[in-house]
């Protein structure tokens, strides 16, 4: 396996907080990272290419060619915020020993610039559609797990796939803390409502001044982005039987 990091530069952080945000069940993860990265006007500093991401590239209205990627974005936080690290892309790793792989490098290169902390985000799957998304955590600590309680989270039962559940894992056995939170959500297309209420815990958590109302404009442009790669027609269309082969959809 083949998985490569280009610095653009090297910032200076102060205990950054790493936040995954790649596609999953109802792109929650995807719009919840890219709307940090628009309303914060985060800086890309780092991409992210690997072997086992998606073997094919699409070209864009104009002709250029766009290829599967994660991009590393930071931001310096302002008063009492965080600093962040985001991890933003079109694709997770398509293969377990990918999967592995890809989270060992985004945890090398976060653990580089002093982060210490990670935060997965994802949707949890639902037959029927919610008016108001429960949210369901996994964390590494006590203190982790009483603060989101103390946030209207519950607990999950159960596993979680990809990159949301394998991240927070493999960091705790290199000493992060974290966790990994999950919104209901019927996760056929990007779903606003479910990402808006993940955002909302995150932004307390971390102390982050960040606008909810132009979720809608980030929404359309994550659908946008999708489509281009064929992922949102792709969940539409696939029955349950083969669901099996998307479930890093998480």
């Amino acid at each position: 396996m083949v998985c490569i990091i280009s610095m653009r530069e090297r910032p200076k952080l102060k205990e950054p907080v790493l936040i995954e945000g790649l596609p999953g069940i109802g792109f929650v993860a995807n719009i919840a990272a890219l709307h940090l990265i628009r309303e914060l006007k985060a800086k890309l500093f780092a991409e992210v290419r690997c072997s086992s991401f998606q073997d094919f590239a699409v070209t864009a209205e104009k002709g250029e060619i766009r290829h599967p990627i994660n991009e590393l974005y930071f931001y310096n936080g302002k008063g009492n915020e965080r600093d962040l690290i985001i991890l933003y892309g079109n694709t997770q790793a398509l293969t377990t020993a990918g999967q592995y792989e890809l989270c060992g490098r985004i945890l090398d290169i976060s653990e580089e610039f002093g982060s210490r902390f990670v935060i997965t985000i994802g949707g949890l799957k639902r037959e029927q559609e919610v008016q108001k998304p429960k949210l369901y955590f996994a964390a590494t600590d006590k203190e982790t797990v009483n603060d989101l309680l103390g946030a209207g989270a519950e607990i999950i039962k159960g596993q979680i796939f990809g990159i949301a559940g394998l991240l927070v894992g493999i960091g705790s056995l290199r000493g992060f803390r974290g966790f990994s939170l999950l919104a209901e959500t019927l996760g056929l297309y990007p779903d606003n409502v479910a990402t808006s209420e993940v955002l909302k815990v995150i932004c307390q958590m971390l102390n982050l001044e960040v606008n909810l109302d132009n979720l809608n404009a980030t929404v359309e442009a994550t659908r946008n982005l999708l489509e281009n790669f064929g992922l949102v027609e792709r969940l539409r269309v696939k029955r349950r039987k083969e669901e099996s082969q998307f479930r890093w959809f998480v």
